[in-house]
Order: structure tokens, then sequence, then C-alpha cells
């Protein structure tokens, strides 16, 4: 194989990696959402090592494939948790970041990201780990906002200004002020040039390692046994200082139409689709009542999809075929090989979110009541 031919390989494999792994978020949520985490760390650097590629467009490519896959993560939310105060905070920090990224797109201001931090894929991470072993529905309100508070606060929006307002590298930092030597030289010469530092670094490690024990011997009995499946057997506890507030859930279509056309906003903009505001909600609002009218016209004829499977395969041909029509209508520039995207996009949202948004009332129905 040529080089060229490796080039393209790898890229499907790390595309391909970076859409198919958050498709387990909803049933493995903590360790799909770290290996997406991951991926996403070290794809720039397998493109750099690894291909010849021109990573000029890289920022467009990441940051939308980083939407996909917090979106997934966003209707995983709906479907698994079950603490409604917990659910209410991971919407507003979804929908925060989602208008933070619009504005970026907009201005091309980078301090934006610095105010409109993505605190929400910490925060489901966060929760994600508790619900490992324990129900949510213990934590209350107060622990809520403490968790979301030093999120926010203590890890990202340090991390946003060291990225987008000061625009340090982290591995040029390491080796130019910490180790005090040049940024190509190699770790080996870095570590041995400041052997104090290294002993400091260790040290802190080891520190939060006692912490972390500390606090991992004095922890809560478990629930129910440590496991990452989101549908495995759990006793449904009556628990009396559970907080038993659900949220509201309602108007699912018109978050649905925000929840898309949001997304679709962000997507437009970095991929450089030539379409209106506008333009994008009337298409959005168009799919979403097609195929709210589709999935009603068959409850009325008392049948259901088979599988989500078919489902998706159904709506996709069908939302692609109306993108497709709606472009060559309102925006003729419009590439039609985006519109087949946009209709695989909006298909997974619609799906996912219907089906997750069933789910969570399910879950809810086998909970005892107080």
């Amino acid at each position: 194989m040529d080089a060229h031919g490796t080039d393209i390989l790898i890229v499907l494999l790390v595309i391909g990696a970076r859409l198919v792994v958050p498709l387990f978020i909803p049933r493995f949520p903590l360790p799909a959402l770290i290996t997406s985490l991951v991926i996403d760390a070290i794809d720039q650097t397998i493109f750099q090592r690894f291909t010849s590629l021109d990573l000029s467009g890289y920022q467009s490519y990441d940051k939308s494939l980083d939407i996909y896959y917090l979106t997934i993560a966003y209707t995983a939310v709906l479907r698994n948790w079950t603490n409604g105060f917990a659910v209410e905070i991971a919407r507003f920090l979804w929908y925060y970041r989602l208008v933070g990224v619009v504005l970026f797109e907009i201005t091309g201001t980078r301090a934006v990201l610095f105010v409109f931090p993505n605190t929400f894929e910490y925060y489901v991470i966060a929760i994600e780990a508790i619900r490992l072993g324990w129900d949510i529905r213990r934590l209350s309100h107060k622990a809520l906002i403490g968790i979301t508070a030093f999120i926010w606060i203590v890890i990202k929006l340090p991390q946003e200004w060291w990225i987008h307002i000061a625009g340090l590298d982290f591995t040029d930092f390491m080796k130019e002020t910490v180790f005090g030597v040049e940024s190509t030289s190699t770790w080996g010469e870095a570590l041995s040039n400041r052997p104090l530092v290294v002993a400091a670094i260790v040290a802190v490690f080891v520190a939060i390692g006692l912490v972390a024990r500390h606090f991992w011997v004095r922890r809560p009995d478990q629930d129910w046994p440590l496991g990452v499946d989101a549908d495995r057997p759990m006793p449904p506890a009556d628990l009396p200082d559970a907080d038993r507030s659900q949220p509201p859930l309602r108007w699912p279509v018109f978050e649905k139409v925000a929840l898309i056309s949001l997304v679709s906003v962000v997507f437009s903009l970095m991929l450089g689709v030539d379409a209106r505001g506008w333009q994008i909600l009337v298409a959005v609002t168009i799919v979403v009542v097609a195929n709210a009218g589709i999935s009603a016209a068959l409850a009325r004829r008392g049948t259901e999809w088979a599988s989500i499977a078919l489902e998706f395969v159904v709506l996709t041909a069908i939302n692609a075929v109306l993108l497709t029509v709606i472009a060559a209508i309102v925006a003729d520039g419009i590439d039609r090989a985006l519109s087949l995207f946009f209709g695989y996009l909006l298909t997974m949202i619609i799906v996912l979110y219907d089906r997750f948004r069933a789910r969570h009332f399910e879950r809810l129905a086998a909970v005892p009541a107080a």
C-alpha cells in the first residue's frame, strides 16, 4: 500500500472509531464516554505522526465530531438517569455549550469558549462514575450543584483558558517551562534535566492516590454491584433519602426542533454549508414533523417499528430525500453529500431522543413510589 493509501486507511479508521464508539454510550456510558474522550485527544497526534495530511481543517472536523458524540451522550442521559434535578443540570449545561459553540463559529472569538465551557462532558462522566454502584437519586440538589461548580470552576475554566486564551501546548509547556529543555528534546532528556521536578510530580500523584484511597475507604454502601452496563439488573431500592423530583420532559417536539436546529447550525457553520439560519430551522421542522407523522400513522394502524435498526434505516432514507429536495429549493449550493450526512445526523437524534425518552419513563415506572 502506497503512502496515499495508508493515509486514507488511517483517516477512515480514526473517523470510523469516532462515529461508532459513541453509539455504545447509551448502553455502556462510562467506558464509551472515556474511550470517545481518549480518541478525541489522540486523533490529531495520530494524523501528525502517521500521515502526511494537511491538517488546516482539523479544528472544524474535530469540533463537529465532538458535538456528534456529546449529542448521543445527552440522549443517553434522558435514557438512563433517574434523578430529575441531575437531568435538568445536564440539559442546561448541554444547551449552554451548544449556544457557545454557535457563537464561536459565528464570531471566531476563542474567548467565547472560555465563557461557555464544555462542563457537560465531565459532569456526565462524574455522574456516570457514581452510577456504577450507587443510585443517583440519593444525590441532593446541593450535592449536584457542588459537583457541577467544582467541574466548572476547578477543571473546565483553567482548561479552557489554557487552550483557547493562553494558547499553550501541554507538551511544549512541560518540556520548556517545567523541565527547562527545548521542545524538540526527548522526554528522557527532559526528565533527566530536572530530577527534583520528577520527584515532586511523583509525590503529587502519590498524594492524590492517598486522598482517593481515603475517600474510597469511607464511601457509602453501594446500592448494587459495580458495573458499566446501564441495562444490567439493579434492585429498585426504595430510598427514604432519594430525590424523587423528575424532569418535566414536556413538549418533546419543540425540544427536538431546538436540539436538532442548534446541532445543525453548528455543523453547517463548521462545514461551511451555504444556508441561512431560517433555512436550517425550516428544514429541521419539516423533518421532525414528517417523522412524527410517520410514527403517528403507524401507531394509528396499531403497528410499531420492528426494531430500532429498521426505524433508523427507513427514516434515514426518507430524511435524506427530504433534505435533498429542500436543499434544491432553498439553497441550491448545498452539497448533496452533506444533505445525506445531515439526514443521518437528524435521524439519529430523532430516533434516539424518542426511544430514550420513552425508556426514561419506563425506568421511572419501575422505581417504587415514596
